[in-house]
Formats: C-alpha cells, sequence, structure tokens
C-alpha cells in the first residue's frame, strides 16, 4: 500500500518534521510536551464564543456538571482530528481520540478554574511557563531553548521553515514516532524506510546549502 499524496502526503510530512527532530534528547522532549501544549491551548480557547451560535452541551465528568461549547476550541480539535484520520486511518484514529479527550478534559477544568484562573494556569505556572514560553516564544535562535534546539539538531527550528506544517504535524508526529519505537507501528510496509530516506535526503540537502553559504 502506497502513500497518500499532495496535502495528505503523511510521508512528506513526517519526513518534514523529522529531519528537524531527529535527536533523540530533542524527540524525547517533544514527546512530553507536544499533547500538554495542544491541551492547555485549548483549556484558554473554552472561554471563546459558540460558533454561529450552535447550541451547548450538558457533560458530567467525575460527578461534576459542565458545559461543552462547540467554539474554536472545539473548531480546532475537529480539524487536527480530521486531519490526523486522512493521513493515517489508524494512527490518525487515536490521535483524533486524543484530541476529542483533550478537548473535553480542558473544558472539564477550563469550566472549574474561570477564565483568570486558567490564564494563570497557562501563563504563570512554573512548568508551564518555562517550556511553553521557551517553545512558542522562544523558537528563535537568540533563546536559550533556541540554540539548545539548535545545538541538538543542528539546525533552526521546525517552525521558522514551514509555521502551519510544523504546528500541525506536531502532535501526530510525536504519537506515530511512540507508536513506531514501542509497537513496531507503520501505517503500511516500507514507511519507515521511505520517510528515513526523505529525512536524510533533507538533511543532506541542508547541510549542503550551509556548506556553500560558509565557503
Amino acid at each position: 500500500m502506497g502513500g497518500k499524496i499532495g496535502f495528505f502526503d503523511l510521508e512528506k510530512h513526517f519526513a518534514f518534521y523529522g529531519a528537524y527532530h531527529s535527536n533523540p534528547i530533542n524527540i524525547a522532549i517533544h514527546m512530553l510536551l507536544v499533547w500538554p501544549i495542544f491541551f492547555t491551548a485549548l483549556l484558554i480557547l473554552y472561554f471563546t464564543p459558540s460558533l454561529f451560535s450552535l447550541p451547548y452541551i450538558e457533560f458530567s465528568l467525575f460527578g461534576i456538571n459542565f458545559i461543552l461549547i462547540l467554539n474554536i476550541g472545539f473548531l480546532l480539535a475537529l480539524i487536527y482530528a480530521v486531519f490526523y484520520i486522512c493521513l493515517d486511518a489508524k494512527a490518525g484514529s487515536l490521535a483524533a481520540f486524543l484530541c476529542f479527550i483533550c478537548w473535553v478534559f480542558s473544558s472539564f477544568f477550563a469550566s472549574q478554574l474561570g477564565l483568570s484562573l486558567a490564564w494563570k494556569q497557562f501563563h504563570y505556572n512554573h512548568f508551564r511557563l518555562f517550556w511553553q514560553l521557551s517553545w512558542y516564544v522562544g523558537q528563535d535562535n537568540s533563546s536559550a531553548m533556541g540554540y539548545l534546539r539548535k545545538y541538538m539538531q543542528k539546525r533552526a527550528p521546525a517552525l521558522l521553515d514551514n509555521l502551519s506544517q510544523a504546528f500541525l504535524m506536531a502532535p501526530f508526529f510525536v504519537l506515530l514516532e511512540a507508536l513506531q519505537s514501542f509497537f513496531g507501528y507503520e501505517p503500511y510496509p516500507g514507511f519507515r524506510v521511505a520517510v528515513q530516506a526523505k529525512i536524510d535526503a533533507e538533511i543532506n540537502e541542508w547541510q549542503d546549502k550551509k556548506q556553500k553559504l560558509m565557503s
């Protein structure tokens, strides 16, 4: 079974992201942080208004009633979920389920915290402050995290080359990386080999360009 083409070309997307995150330490950092970043983004987006005046959904979790709002946070989670399923039905379905879980639980915590506390959780909690600000604001090479990531990867972060692709692919990339590492999962036979060949070609091309600039 071959890969899809165009916007849903999983090999292309995975190779692009993998070319920037081939260092084991960098991969581990992404595995630990990407989904929590996605979760806290939904936490804040819970307070955006309902889209097109869509009705609220009453929900109960841990015996506590709260409201699910079909707003920008829901739309973001839905876009991510549908995109991942289109990339790969099996791993994408798992990723879509995780998107749904993140949306529900972020809605639950946001409804209990309120906007003020949710905002403080997003910005001033030490864990999120260090990692999220380093990850989002500190993507440029002048920041400490930027230098660290540039040193580990020997190149600038993926965000500088393709912002939308890096943000959109990040949660699915780390999930697929985990499924490959721990369970040997491949969307189809030969996927890992094909992607690695593209990653090597991408890295070699970048190194050639860097060498020409230096010469």
